[in-house]
């Protein structure tokens, strides 16, 4: 019998290397790269000349600033260099060797004349990774920072902290309305919880509001809490300052508010003579909260039985039926319309059918997932293969 060993992989130490006076988000580059490698479990090291060792590095570039998903996928590449213009930008050195020549071309900015060894991909050819973390499949952005391109740069961080597959709303109205709001959080060092925190004060009033039949200025406060509800989560990504505590606050509130304003808007009507009798109320309320919970729970099935694979990046489909499947986004849209016609309580009807053919739509792409398994077939993200 032939006995084999495997010697336990090293973890790389992140090194920041060059200084670089121009700060991106109130951070200088050392200072981000080193949120960046602890948010992801890694240890970090000072930058003097000669001192990385001959262990395994992660190297960054001061020079550049890179979109954070590029470190997730060097990290795990031991010996591949991301390079923009030749110069090395970030880079995984597998050893103290390789470290010393990609040093050595960071600090100088010049071309990495050495390449023996290494994986060197260039920026300019397009290389695309999945970002399980965001549902999307993109090229990060990547850029030298100077003075000149710091707002530039935010923005593309900005825009690359967004979900690829996310609502109609949240994808297309008001990105450009949380930039500037992000961009002030920063500035004034105002934290994402903080505006969590504010958010939830505007989500919890908007549903008194809405219990009186305010319709108009429910859905105006709603409006400005589903703006901060983007920003929360823009500003922790960009400052690189996400919590486990933030992160179940910010989902926590997303989960558990819809139900409540649907409800209060169903209780609201009766002051403007619209009230449903009973029999409709009960309807519309179980269409609505009951098709939320299973529509919740298909999704939960979904992911536990494909690999924590969310259920809308299963098909390019699936991708496009997210942007008005029935969340509170979508909802409050066909409830702006409504509004318009000043019949509210048409409104909530559509939304309660919206909600049911929405969660049949689920329940049919859990069943057809089943079958696909069932026949031997794999269950993977048309963002994986593109």
């Amino acid at each position: 019998m032939v006995s084999t060993s495997s010697t336990p992989q090293i973890a790389p130490v992140v090194v920041t290397i060059g200084d670089n006076p121009v700060k991106l988000w109130g951070l200088s580059m050392a200072e981000r790269v080193g949120r960046i490698a602890r948010a992801n479990g890694f240890a970090t090291a000072d930058a003097a000349a000669g001192s990385l060792g001959n262990g395994p590095a992660v190297l960054s570039n001061a020079a550049f600033a890179w979109d954070p998903a590029w470190f997730r996928h060097i990290s795990a590449k031991p010996g591949m260099v991301l390079t923009l213009g030749g110069v090395p930008a970030l880079a995984h050195a597998a050893d103290g060797e390789q470290a010393a020549r990609i040093e050595q071309a960071m600090r100088t900015g010049s071309v990495l004349i050495d390449s023996a060894g290494l994986d060197v991909v260039a920026f300019e050819s397009g290389p695309t990774i999945e970002n399980k973390q965001l549902r999307k499949r993109e090229t990060p952005f990547l850029m030298a920072l100077t003075g000149e391109t710091v707002r530039p740069i935010e923005r593309a961080s900005y825009f690359g902290a967004y979900k690829g597959v996310t609502d109609v709303l949240t994808k297309y109205l008001w990105p450009e309305w949380a930039l500037v709001l992000t961009r002030i959080c920063a500035k004034l060092h105002i934290t994402p919880n903080m505006v969590t925190s504010v958010g939830a004060v505007f989500c919890v009033v908007a549903t008194v509001l809405f219990a009186y039949g305010h319709y108009w200025l429910g859905m105006a406060l709603g409006l400005v809490f589903m703006v901060l509800d983007t920003v929360d989560g823009k500003l922790a990504r960009c400052t690189i300052t996400s919590s486990a505590w933030g992160n179940v606050f910010d989902h926590g509130m997303d989960l558990v508010h819809p139900p409540f304003w649907w409800w209060f808007w169903a209780t609201g009507l009766g002051t403007w003579g619209l009230a449903y009798d009973t029999a409709t109320f009960w309807w519309v309320q179980g269409a609505i909260q009951g098709g939320y919970v299973v529509q919740r729970l298909i999704e939960g099935v979904f992911m536990r039985q494909n690999g924590t694979m969310h259920i809308h990046v299963w098909q390019r489909f699936d991708s496009q039926f997210r942007l008005i499947t029935a969340r509170r986004n979508p909802n409050m849209v066909i409830l702006f319309v409504a509004m318009v016609f000043a019949r509210p309580d048409l409104g909530l009807v559509a939304v309660a059918w919206w909600t049911a053919i929405s969660c049949l739509i689920h329940a049919v792409r859990l069943v057809q997932a089943w079958i696909v398994r069932a026949r031997g077939g794999r269950i993977t993200s048309w963002l994986a293969d593109a």
